[in-house]
C-alpha cells in the first residue's frame, strides 16, 4: 500500500470516529507523530478523550492542527483571558507553519490544568494548537536558543518531519498474511559494535533487522587515542541508509560525535529526551571551542551541531514511538544524569525486545530516581560495566558526602583550596546540592564555592526540566520555594581575571571541568596550584584510562602537559566513592537479579576489559543467563 492511500484510510477511519459535524481536512505523517488537520479545533477540544480513543485505535501519537487560525493578537488576549495569573506567562510565540502556540510560563501546570481542562479552554478559545514549557528559574542561554532556532527553521522542519514520517511509516515486504509466516521465517535481527566495547568511551552500537537500521549513541573516546567509533565499516556505511539515531544521554563519549553523522551523509532524525538535546547542543559547542584552544583537529563545526538541532525528535519517558516501518522505542528513566535514558526496543510485531541501558544508576541519587527495571517485555540487555570489577563498591552517598565534608574542613583549616574537577552535567549538580546543605547545616565553614566551566549553565538546564529530577529536590524548589542552586555560596567565574583571582586569593572550594582533567578551565587550576601541599585535588568521579585524571589517582606526582611543560603535585589526592552517577557492582548485580522480565541474553559493554568478562562471568554463575562480554566490530545476531 503507498503512503497517500494509507493517508486516505487513516483519513476514512478518523471519520468514522469523530462526532458528525466536525471537518478533517487533512492527515500526513510528521515524524512519529499523525497530524489532523481540522476546521473545527475547538470542537476536538470538546471532546476531551476523542485524542486518546484515536491514538489507541489507530495505535499512532496524534496530534491535532487547525487549517484556519484566529488573529494572534486576538489569540493572545484570550489566552491571558483564560489562563490564571498565578500562572506566571512569560512568553507567548504564535508558529503559523504549524499552527501551534508556545506558552512560557513559571507555574506549567496552571495552565494546563487540571487532567488538561485549561489547555482546553485554551483550545476551545483560540484555535491554536497550544504546548506549554517552563520559564526556566535559572536562565539558561542554550534553551533560549535552542527554542529560538527551532522557531527560526520552522518551514525546513515542517518538511523534514514530513519526509521522515512517510519514511517510518512506509510498508514492508510481507505485510499480507499469506506472505507473512515466509517473512517472519527470513527475519532477523543484528547489532553491531561499533565502540564501547571493553573500553569506556566511543559508544555507538548499531541495531538491525532486514528493514532498518538504528544507531544508538555516537560518543568520543575520553583520552583522544582511538577516539571515534567505527563508522566507516560496511554494516553502517553509508550513513544516509540510517533510519534513526538514538541518544541515551549528554555525556560526550555518548553524544560527542552526532554532529559528525551529518558531515558525513546523514539526513535522519536524532532522538533523545528534550533536557537530553538540550544539554548535549550545549557540551557538543564546548566540545568544539576545546578542541580549538587545544590547537587539535577540529572534527566538524557549529554549523553541524545546529543540523543536529534542526533534526533532533525529542520523547518524554514511557511515550512508545515508531521510529522505523518496524522498531518502536520507549525511553525510561536511567537515573546518571538530566534526561539520560534506558532505551527500549520493540522489534517486528512482537518478535524481540532489546534494551540499551547507556550509563545508569540503580540507587536513588540527590537529583534522580533509581534506575527504572520493569520492561513490558525484554529478551536482549545491553549493560554498562563501569564499575563491574569485583572489588567495585562504592561507599554509601551518606559516607561519601562526610568524607567530601571532611576533606574541605581540614583543607580549609590549614588556609588551602580544594579543587573539584567534576562533569559539567551530573556530578557538578550532585556535589553543589552536598555542599550547599553542608554550608545551611554547618558541617563546612562558609567560603566562596566557584563554579568554572560549564557547570553553571547546565544548572541552569537542571532547572529547566524540574519534571526529570527526583519528587523531594522538586518540592524544595517549586513548593517550598527554596532553589540550592541559587545558594549565596555558589559565584559563577566568568572571566579570566576572577579566575586569576581565585587562584591568588582565600582559601575556597573550586568546582571545574573538565571531570577527568583532560582539558577545561581545571587545567589552569592545577598548573597553578599543584604545587603547594596546602591544597587538595578532590576526584569524585570515573577516571578513565589514559587520562591525566586517572594518572594522578594513580600517583604520579610528575605529569607531563605537552606544550604547558611538566606538572609537579604536591598537593593533596583525595578520591571520594559514592558520587559517581555509574551503578557499583553490587548495584549491577542486584539490578540483574530484580529485572522484570529477566532477559535471555546480557551483553556487558562500557567498561574496562576486565570489568566486562568479570561482570559477564559473575551475572553467568548467579543468575544462569547467557552473557557476553563483546569485542568492537563484532557483530551478534539475536534472531
Amino acid at each position: 500500500m503507498q503512503i497517500e492511500e494509507r493517508l486516505r484510510e487513516l483519513k476514512d477511519k478518523i471519520n468514522e470516529k469523530v462526532p458528525r459535524g466536525i471537518s478533517v481536512t487533512q492527515v500526513e505523517f510528521e515524524g512519529p507523530e499523525l497530524v489532523i488537520y481540522t476546521d473545527d479545533p475547538k470542537r476536538f477540544a470538546d471532546e476531551a478523550d476523542l485524542i486518546k480513543i484515536l491514538a489507541r485505535d489507530l495505535r499512532k501519537r496524534i496530534v491535532v492542527r487547525p487549517t484556519i487560525l484566529e488573529d494572534p493578537e486576538k489569540a493572545y488576549n484570550d489566552i491571558k483571558a483564560v489562563v490564571p495569573d498565578t500562572a506566571g506567562i512569560t512568553d507567548i510565540f504564535f508558529d503559523a507553519d504549524t499552527g501551534e502556540v508556545l506558552i512560557e510560563a513559571e507555574k506549567p501546570g496552571v495552565v494546563i490544568g487540571k487532567n488538561g481542562a485549561t489547555l482546553r479552554e485554551i483550545t476551545k478559545a483560540i484555535g491554536w494548537t497550544p504546548k506549554v514549557v517552563r520559564t526556566p528559574p535559572i536562565e539558561s542561554t542554550t534553551v533560549k536558543q535552542v527554542r529560538q532556532y527551532l522557531r527560526s527553521v520552522n518551514e525546513e522542519r515542517k518538511q523534514f518531519l514530513r519526509t521522515i514520517g512517510r519514511r517510518i511509516h512506509r510498508d514492508l515486504p510481507g505485510k499480507d498474511e499469506a506472505s507473512k509466516d515466509a517473512t517472519r521465517k527470513d527475519h532477523w535481527i543484528r547489532v553491531t559494535m561499533l565502540g564501547c566495547c571493553r573500553e569506556v568511551g566511543r559508544a555507538a552500537f548499531l541495531l538491525s533487522t532486514p528493514n532498518s537500521k538504528v544507531l544508538i549513541d555516537c560518543g568520543e573516546k575520553p583520552d583522544n587515542q582511538n577516539g571515534t567509533p567505527y563508522l566507516y565499516v560496511p554494516e553502517i556505511h553509508p550513513l544516509a541508509q540510517l533510519d534513526a539515531v538514538v541518544l541515551t544521554h549528554a555525556h560526550l563519549d555518548h553524544c560527542a560525535l552526532i554532529p559528525l553523522l551529518y558531515k558525513y551523509g546523514y539526513e535522519g532524525p536524532v532522538y533523545s529526551t528534550p533536557p537530553t538535546r538540550d544539554l548535549s547542543a550545549m557540551l557538543q559547542l564546548d566540545y568544539l571551542d576545546v578542541i580549538h584552544k587545544e590547537d587539535r583537529k577540529v572534527p566538524y563545526s557549529s554549523n553541524e551541531v545546529k543540523t543536529y538541532i534542526r533534526h533532533s525528535i525529542t520523547l518524554n519517558y514511557g511515550s512508545v514511538t515508531d521510529i522505523a516501518p518496524d522498531i518502536k522505542l520507549t525511553f525510561h528513566n536511567a537515573g546518571h544524569i538530566l534526561g539520560s535514558a534506558i532505551a527500549h526496543f520493540h522489534i517486528g510485531d512482537g518478535m524481540y525486545n532489546i534494551a540499551f541501558t547507556g550509563d545508569f544508576n540503580y540507587c536513588k541519587s540527590r537529583l534522580f530516581n533509581p534506575a527504572i527495571n520493569q520492561f513490558p517485555r525484554l529478551e536482549a540487555l545491553f549493560m554498562e560495566s563501569t564499575y563491574g570489577g569485583s572489588n567495585d563498591f562504592q561507599q554509601p552517598r551518606s559516607d561519601a558526602e562526610a568524607r567530601l565534608y571532611e576533606t574541605i574542613n581540614t583543607v580549609l583549616q590549614r588556609g588551602g583550596k580544594v579543587i573539584i574537577p567534576a562533569f559539567s552535567v551530573g556530578r557538578s549538580q550532585e556535589v553543589m546540592l552536598a555542599l550547599e546543605e553542608g554550608m545551611r547545616l554547618d558541617k563546612i565553614p562558609k567560603v566562596k564555592i566557584y563554579l568554572d566551566g560549564m557547570i553553571r549553565e547546565a544548572t541552569a538546564i537542571h532547572t529547566t526540566y524540574p519534571e526529570y529530577l527526583n519528587t523531594e529536590l522538586r518540592n524544595l524548589i517549586f513548593r517550598e520555594g527554596m532553589n540550592p542552586f541559587l545558594a549565596e555560596c555558589f559565584q559563577q567565574v566568568d572571566s579570566q581575571e576572577l579566575r586569576e583571582k581565585v587562584i591568588a586569593g582565600d582559601p575556597c572550594v573550586i568546582i571545574s571541568t573538565s571531570g577527568m582533567l583532560n582539558g577545561g578551565p581545571v587545567m589552569e587550576y592545577l598548573l597553578n596550584l599543584a604545587d603547594d601541599p596546602k591544597n587538595a585535588l578532590v576526584f569524585v568521579g570515573y577516571q578513565a584510562d589514559g587520562t591525566y585524571g586517572r594518572r594522578i589517582q594513580k600517583g604520579w606526582r610528575e605529569v607531563p602537559m605537552g606544550r604547558k611543560g611538566t606538572i609537579t603535585i604536591n598537593l593533596e589526592i583525595v578520591t571520594v566513592d559514592g558520587f559517581s552517577g555509574h551503578s557499583d557492582r553490587r548495584q549491577l548485580m542486584n539490578y540483574v537479579g530484580q529485572i522484570q522480565p529477566r532477559p535471555e541474553k546480557i551483553f556487558c559493554i562500557h567498561g574496562d576489559e576486565n570489568n566486562t568478562i568479570d561482570l559477564a562471568s559473575s551475572i553467568y554463575k548467579r543468575y544462569h543467563i547467557e552473557t557476553h562480554s563483546p569485542m568492537n566490530l563484532e557483530t551478534y545476531r539475536m534472531v
